[in-house]
C-alpha cells in the first residue's frame, strides 16, 4: 500500500448530526404548513439529493450553496418566513470547525505512507477545520478542484493522476457506503467502510472491508506489513 484516501466528515471530524434537529424545530416553529420534524428532515434531503447528482461539470454547485438552495425550497414548501442563509448559519459553521473523533490524530500519526484528504465539502471549509485540529495531509482534493461529487469517479481518478499512483496501490476509507465505498470501488480502488455507528450492512454494497473505528483500520493495515 503506497498511499491512503481518506474522507474527512464523519470519518476524521463529527458530521453535522446535532445541528440538523435545532434546523427542523426552527423551520417547524415558523411553518404555516402542519408538520414533523422529521417530514422536514426528510423533504430537506430529498431536495439536497436532487440538486446534489445534478451537480457536476459545467451544472456543478459547491456545497454551500447546495444546502442553501434545498433549505430556501424546504422552507417555501412548509411556507416558512424564516431565511434559508440566516437559518443555515450553524451548519456552515460546524463545517469548518467540527469536533473531532477521539481516535483521528492517533491514526494520522501512526501512518508510513502520505494521506489525501478527498472530500465533498468546500475547499476552504475542509482547510479550515483542518486548521482547527492541525491536521496536516500529503494533499487535500474536494468537490470544488474537479466540479464533482463522490461517488463519482472524478475525484478519485483527479487523485490518481495529481499524485501518480497506481489504483491498486491505494485504499480509500470512508463512513458512506454510496460516496465512499461504493465511489471508491467504481473507480477500481479499495475501500474500507467506516461503521462507527454499526450500521447494518446492505446486501447490494459490500465493502472490501469494514472497521469501527480509525484504530481498527491501523490493526489491519499493521496485518499487511
Amino acid at each position: 500500500m503506497k498511499a491512503i484516501f481518506l474522507d474527512f466528515y464523519g470519518t476524521v471530524v463529527h458530521e453535522d448530526d446535532d445541528i440538523l434537529p435545532v434546523i427542523y424545530k426552527q423551520v417547524q416553529a415558523s411553518a404555516q404548513v402542519e408538520c414533523t420534524t422529521d417530514e422536514i428532515g426528510a423533504y430537506w434531503w430529498k431536495a439536497f439529493s436532487t440538486l446534489f447528482h445534478a451537480s457536476h461539470g459545467s451544472q456543478f454547485t459547491t456545497q454551500r450553496m447546495l444546502n442553501v438552495q434545498s433549505l430556501a425550497e424546504t422552507l417555501l414548501h412548509f411556507k416558512s418566513d424564516l431565511q434559508a442563509e440566516s437559518v443555515n448559519q450553524g451548519q456552515l459553521a460546524h463545517w469548518r470547525n467540527p469536533g473531532i473523533f477521539a481516535d483521528s490524530i492517533p491514526f494520522l500519526h501512526s501512518l508510513e505512507v502520505p494521506v489525501y484528504i478527498l472530500s465533498n465539502i468546500d475547499t476552504d471549509d475542509v482547510k479550515a477545520a483542518m486548521k482547527v485540529h492541525k491536521i496536516e495531509a500529503a494533499g487535500v482534493i474536494t468537490s470544488e478542484d474537479v466540479r464533482s461529487y463522490k461517488p463519482r469517479s472524478e475525484m478519485f481518478d483527479e487523485a490518481i493522476k495529481r499524485y501518480g499512483l497506481q489504483r491498486d496501490k491505494v485504499i480509500h476509507i470512508g463512513d458512506s457506503l454510496v460516496s465512499d465505498v461504493q465511489g471508491a470501488q467504481n473507480a477500481g480502488i479499495q475501500a474500507v467502510w467506516l461503521n462507527r455507528k454499526g450500521k447494518p450492512k446492505p446486501q447490494q454494497i459490500s465493502p472490501d472491508y469494514e472497521c469501527k473505528s480509525l484504530a481498527e483500520v491501523v490493526h489491519m493495515l499493521e496485518a499487511w506489513t
